[in-house]
């Protein structure tokens, strides 16, 4: 259950990251409303999860998956450059995430 809780607070995370894009600096309030309980959301799953995994690797994982979300989302919708080698990049997270799942132990 902590893994599934871990990519959801991933997947919020992307959620908010991308949501800081729309508050124009916390100043719009429903964008920024959203993005707090995007951030709220995924620091207490992040803390229910890190009760059973170990902080490094659930700590690695959040971030690896907010980080190449966040890269995805912004490539794949809002324009941003798809080049080779981001795309390599964003691979190499993943690669890294999925390691530190496998060499966790749980």
């Amino acid at each position: 259950m902590a893994w599934v809780l871990l990519v959801v607070a991933g997947l919020l995370e992307v959620g908010w990251s991308v949501g800081m894009k729309y508050t124009d600096g916390f100043t719009r309030p429903l964008p920024s409303v959203l993005t707090g309980a995007g951030i709220v959301a995924s620091m207490l799953l992040l803390s229910q999860a890190a009760r059973t995994l170990p902080i490094g690797t659930a700590y690695g994982v959040w971030v690896g998956i907010g980080a190449a979300g966040a890269a995805v989302f912004g490539m794949a919708v809002l324009g941003e450059p798809a080049t080779a080698a981001r795309i390599f990049f964003v691979c190499l997270l993943l690669v890294a995430v999925v390691g530190l799942k496998a060499t966790s132990g749980h």
